[in-house]
Parts: structure tokens; sequence; C-alpha cells
């Protein structure tokens, strides 16, 4: 408990301790799926609180809202997308450049130019232009803290690689079709259990999903702000787990424990985008 207070109010200690942590997780990337059609990179984005009108003296968690445009309208999620290997590869090497965020990465983290280095250069790359595409994210103003664990989807064919980005001075952002809105959730918060709950999900009866009965109730954290709730779930409450544990030694509350939400999905979840 000590620790997170001291992290979450130094802002300083708060960056070399996520990425002194996140840059153990170099040696375990896996890169055969990196350039796969399957696979996304996504930009877990943290944000200063003054840099966006906020008046939490900590950190918070910046995600999209999916528009009813695209599949899976409604979830919350860090901005990014899959590959463009021409584009993503020539950003990577700019990326690279001395004074540019992924070589400022390595000089700080002091790993040598390897094989997995390469593959999060062009990971990064990924995720910071497609977060300029949906949100008008100032590539060069991210800060990169590291990598997470890649993540597979239950519900769909894919692997998600999400990179951790710190953004300090970007007040606006403009959002593009894909983008409903944005969500700021302040970290301080995902400590409390009684923002925990269980998501029960009801299939549509005319819909197959390749799922066990056991992935039909998941744990999930719950955001209330002006009377607004929105429903952190899946994988990218998953990531936010792994984040809180690698870096916090926080472990959620135990899904048996936890009150229900039932939430049925509609056909175009699944259908659109």
């Amino acid at each position: 408990m000590a620790l997170r207070h001291h992290l979450l109010k130094n802002t300083s200690r708060f960056l070399t301790h996520t990425t002194e942590v996140l840059g153990q997780n170099v040696s375990d990337l896996d890169g055969r799926h990196v350039v796969s059609p399957t696979a996304s990179s996504v930009l877990f984005l943290i944000s200063e609180p003054c840099s966006l009108g906020k008046h939490s003296k900590t950190p918070w968690l910046v995600l999209n809202k999916r528009s009813q445009q695209v599949r899976q309208p409604g979830d919350l999620c860090f901005p990014g997308g899959g590959p463009s290997p021409r584009v993503d590869t020539i950003l990577a090497k700019s990326l690279s450049l001395p004074g540019f965020p992924f070589s400022r990465w390595r000089s700080q983290v002091g790993y040598p130019f390897s094989k997995n280095n390469h593959l999060l250069a062009q990971l990064l790359a990924t995720c910071l232009r497609e977060s300029f595409e949906e949100m008008r994210l100032i590539p060069l103003a991210v800060k990169f803290l590291g990598p997470l664990p890649s993540q597979r989807l239950v519900m769909f064919d894919r692997v998600i690689y999400p990179m951790v980005g710190w953004v300090k001075y970007q007040k606006y952002f403009r959002l593009n079709g894909e983008v409903e809105s944005l969500v700021h959730i302040p970290i301080e918060q995902l400590f409390n259990p009684d923002n925990y709950a269980c998501f029960q999900i009801a299939y549509p009866s005319e819909l197959s999903v390749d799922t066990d009965q056991e992935s039909r109730q998941l744990p999930c954290y719950v955001h209330r702000l002006g009377g607004i709730r929105e429903i952190l779930w899946g994988a990218t409450y998953r990531m936010i787990m792994t984040f809180l544990w690698q870096v916090f030694d926080f472990i959620p509350p135990e899904t048996s424990t936890l009150p229900k939400i039932d939430s049925p999905l509609s056909p175009a979840y699944f259908n659109r985008g």
C-alpha cells in the first residue's frame, strides 16, 4: 500500500519504476505473430492528470470507447490496431533515431539492440500510428515505458501486444469515427475492491461462439463518473490487471466474491468492422 501511494504521488519515481519493471518483459516477447493479420498493437496510455484538465493528483489511464460504427461497440479499449508493415517499418526506424521515443527508452533501460527490440520498435510504431489516426495523439509527445505480455482474445482470432506509453503535454484530442469518446480512469481508483464485479455475458441465440461456460462469467471493473457507468472487461481488463500486478503488486478480488452484472451482447457486437 505504501509503495502504491509513493509511486502515484511521485511522477518521476513512477515512470522510472514502471520502465524498470516492464523492461523485464522484453525477453519474453514472442514475435511469431507480430506481422500476422491477426496481430494488433495497442498503446496502453497513461496521462499526467493536469494535461487532461482533471483534479486528481495521480496518473490516469486514457481509454477509447468504441463507437457504433465498429465491431465490439461500446467497449473500452486502448487505441491501436493491426500492422501496416511498409509504413510501420519506416516509422519504427524514425522512432529509433537519437532523441526519439524508442531511442530514449533504449538509453534508459540499457538494452542492446536485439531482435526483440526491433520487434518492439515495430509494435510501438503500429500503435502510435493508429493512435494518431483514432485520436490525433502526437507520437513524439509519448514517452515509451515498455511492453506488457501479449493477450489473446477469447471471442476473436487476434493477439494483442500492449505497449505502455506516458503522455504529458497534449491537452486536446480529436476523435475519428471509430471512437465515441475518451474515458479517463484514475489509477488510484483501480485499487478499490468495491469497484469490481462479475460480468455475466449472454450470447445471442443465433450466434455460435466457441467458448465454454466458465468464460461467460468474467471479472470486470465498474467505472462511474457523473452518473455514467462504464464496464471494463475482456482483454483490456486483463492488460490493466497485468500492469497493476507487475508495477504495484496488486491483485483484484476473487471473481466468486464479486456482485453480478448481466450484459446481453447483440449480434452487431460481433459482426461490424
